[in-house]
């Protein structure tokens, strides 16, 4: 009997652990690859008054690595959709771009005019889709015409469906999309400059305000040299040899009578009587 109760204690302890396992694992949240992305590629933000459109919040500059990308000016409608397979830009059909231009004319609207993107040209993002059923990842980008030395600004804008093996980005991860992405758009050399000049200029802020820091560094220093000084030596009535020689020192001389003893310091003496302190001189 006592065997069987023990055996359900044990089973039942197993048990709540496994369950507390369980509901921990299940409250940690891994970030998703949507998510992942996002945090590497920060879309920039468009706003337009009277004189057009307009980059209003920069995002990660990107530059462009290979030529074929097909664009349109960012005030147009619609979309200009390139796919990304195996290494190769398939850039929007001429069918697709006359029938495009077509439907504009319908309702009165110009044609578009198309932009062919460089290599070398620099682009923001304007959006990030994952879609793990289809296996692509889907992203904007708009053309940055200060960098480009482009005037009058245009803002060229594209999309991007970056298209993956059946079944593979599922199992992905963020750094092999990144480096599949990479091989078109890569993160600008002008971005990675930009953050190195920042850290430079908190390092430049630093030094800056080490002479004062160092101020503050010594007055520190004596404060807690003169906290951390010992207190003077005192002897009290009714101390032993011991603890006075643990508070002076050896006396330079000591003197025993049958009635007292007496030690000789530089600018004292103590008298001992019955082994303890009874005077100081």
């Amino acid at each position: 009997m006592r065997t069987r109760g023990l055996r359900r204690l044990v089973a039942g302890i197993s048990f709540v652990a496994v369950a507390i396992f369980a509901a921990t694992g299940a409250g940690a949240q891994v970030p998703t690859l949507q998510e992942q992305l996002a945090a590497q590629y920060k879309v920039a933000k468009m706003g337009s008054d009277t004189s057009g459109y307009s980059v209003v919040e920069e995002g990660t500059l990107l530059a462009v690595q290979k030529g074929g990308l097909i664009g349109i000016p960012y005030k147009d409608t619609g979309l200009s959709t390139n796919k990304y397979e195996g290494g190769v830009v398939h850039a929007p059909s001429q069918m697709a771009q006359k029938g495009f231009g077509m439907l504009k004319k319908k309702f009165g609207q110009d044609e578009p005019t198309t932009k062919l993107f460089a290599k070398g040209d620099k682009v923001y993002p304007t959006k990030l889709e994952v879609n793990v059923d289809k296996d692509t990842v889907t992203m904007g980008i708009v053309s940055c015409d200060t960098c480009n030395k482009v005037d009058p600004t245009t803002y060229n804008k594209a999309q991007i469906v970056f298209q993956f093996p059946k079944g593979s980005l599922a199992k992905a991860s963020a750094a092999q999309v990144e480096d599949t992405i990479g091989t078109l758009l890569t993160v600008s050399d002008d971005q990675q400059q930009a953050g190195g000049a920042q850290q430079g200029g908190d390092q430049g802020s630093q030094q800056a305000a080490a002479p004062q820091g160092g101020q503050n560094q010594d007055q520190a220093a004596q404060t807690q040299a003169e906290q951390a000084a010992p207190e003077p030596a005192s002897v009290e009535v009714g101390m032993t040899p011991a603890q006075v020689e643990a508070a002076l020192g050896k006396p330079d001389k000591k003197v025993t009578l049958p009635t007292k003893v007496t030690y000789y310091y530089k600018d004292m003496k103590v008298i001992f009587k019955d082994g303890k302190v009874a005077d100081v001189q």
